[in-house]
């Protein structure tokens, strides 16, 4: 799940290339048609592979007579589909320790950078822990001693994830919160649930089905307490990668069990406290770990009436799988949302080349999901430092995963963006909370991928990803202004503009 120093880096000088398919900076001397500081009626970010832009910002001028591009492509605004809520990373222990070693200063230009709508990226949500995950310093939960009377937010929460989500908010208040448990306090586990034998264990083992309404309760606390402190928890699920036994702190929950767990646990909780956080099942692969009696879990729980009430949607992760599965599940329950919640970076990737990562992940995962419905993604850690975390020492871990961002950990200034960082960056700086992504005709081409929405503004969105060896002129229509640019080679280009 070339270093580059991001604080060198102003502000003003973003970097995205936009793409949408039915999926050592040295100065550029811009052509006429290239965009430029001057220009105003077309923002646009750029970023290819070799980093010459790098998430550069400049303007881009609307043409003027007629258009007789071949490679034109039209937004049909009568065409949507899925509202969006946004893009971003998520915010571990780990993340949130580092953010924390930095000056305050330095931390508040990144954060900006990354989370201001009006001076940076814009990214839009964060997905968070409920208790320990694998980039915690150890495993736990809010009530380790049995009984939810001693239910207490970890020194974690308060100390570090807590902290920064307030700065976080403080810079963009209109982030939404996802959150996950990575486990069940281990009184609440058993070993199977054919004979329910007490299971201490942080890995693995089953939720007791005596414990379902008090682990509904243990929700309604978290979010209560969190509550209490400022953050305000948009979304849930009942458990992360539930079909995985083998991460540091872990619960397997099959389909049956969720459903059972959230029609007389977790959703009945959140009814009586008045909670309205959102509950999205699964969170786990697309291929449901191959696991024959999992297949199509979402669907099995929304088949169930007394559960699906109160289901907002089901959430996915990218480590098994195609993302076609995300089409399946919504022609089945087109009325239930799509999320894409975690996907990684790592030595066994290429990560932190971003010639290998850049534009498949930009097809796969920040334009691949959203042309399949998904309403948002998400990236795993925001922030690592340079020896891959911190990360929990217990069996299970990833201890070979980047961040969406790298921190060298000698100083604690320097920062390298990786592929993921650009992603995100490239949707949330045009794509906005509330945007609805709408249909497109005419140009295609092998290489090329891309989508168009319309926020809430009275802007409209088009992010393009340009994976072919040569430069594509691309010209976009919306029937009432066009504008033409040479997308480079290997590159994504996000642009927005008013109708």
């Amino acid at each position: 799940m070339n270093l580059k120093n991001i604080f060198t880096t102003a502000l003003g000088c973003f970097a995205v290339l936009a793409a949408c398919g039915n999926d050592n900076d040295s100065d550029v001397t811009p052509t006429p048609d290239q965009p430029t500081e001057e220009a105003k009626d077309v923002t646009i970010y750029v970023t290819n592979t070799s980093r010459t832009y790098d998430l550069k910002k400049s303007g881009l001028a609307f043409g003027t007579g007629s258009n007789m591009s071949p490679s034109t492509v039209t937004l049909d605004p009568t065409t949507r589909y899925q509202e969006m809520d946004g893009f971003g990373a998520a915010i571990t222990g780990s993340t949130s320790y580092n953010l924390m070693q930095m000056t305050q200063e330095n931390r508040t230009k990144f954060l900006t950078e990354t989370f201001s709508d009006k001076e940076g990226y814009g990214f839009s949500y964060v997905r968070i822990a409920i208790g320990c995950s694998d980039f915690s310093f150890s495993e736990f939960t809010c009530c380790d001693e049995k009984g939810l009377e001693h239910f207490a937010l970890p020194m974690e929460d308060t100390k570090y994830v807590i902290p920064i989500l307030k700065e976080i908010l403080a810079i963009n208040p209109t982030v939404k919160v996802i959150a996950a448990p990575w486990t069940c306090p281990k009184w609440m586990k058993v070993k199977s649930l054919e004979e329910r034998v007490p299971f201490d264990s942080w890995t693995s083992g089953h939720l007791n089905p005596e414990y379902y309404r008090t682990y509904g309760e243990y929700f309604v606390k978290w979010i209560q307490a969190f509550e209490k402190e400022g953050i305000k928890i948009h979304a849930v699920t009942p458990q992360n990668e539930p079909l995985n036994h083998g991460n540091s702190a872990s619960l397997f929950m099959g389909w049956e069990e969720a459903r059972d767990f959230i029609k007389t646990g977790l959703g009945p909780a959140f009814k009586e406290a008045g909670v309205a956080t959102k509950i999205y099942v699964f969170d786990h692969n697309y291929n449901y770990d191959n696991l024959a009696d999992q297949k199509s879990y979402p669907t099995k729980i929304y088949d169930d009436a007394e559960a699906s009430q109160y289901i907002a949607g089901a959430a996915y992760h990218n480590y098994g799988g195609n993302r076609s599965e995300l089409l399946n599940i919504h022609k089945l329950y087109p009325n239930k949302e799509l999320l894409f919640t975690e996907t990684s970076i790592g030595t066994w990737n290429s990560g932190r080349d971003l010639e290998a990562r850049l534009l498949n992940d930009m097809e796969e995962i920040a334009l691949g999901t959203a042309n399949n419905w998904c309403r948002g993604a998400i990236v795993w850690n925001l922030m690592l430092d340079s020896d891959l975390g911190p990360v929990s020492p217990s069996d299970g871990s990833c201890k070979t995963c980047y961040g969406a961002v790298d921190i060298d950990n000698t100083n604690y200034s320097k920062i390298v963006r990786n592929s993921h960082y650009y992603l995100i960056g490239h949707m949330s700086s045009v794509v906005k909370p509330g945007a609805v992504r709408i249909g497109t005709t005419g140009y295609t081409a092998n290489g090329v991928t891309y989508s168009a929405f319309e926020n809430t503004d009275g802007t409209y969105a088009f992010v393009l990803a340009n994976n072919n060896a040569d430069a594509k002129r691309i010209t976009v229509s919306d029937g009432t202004h066009y504008f033409s640019y040479e997308v480079p080679a290997k590159a994504v280009v996000s642009y927005r503009w008013k109708k």
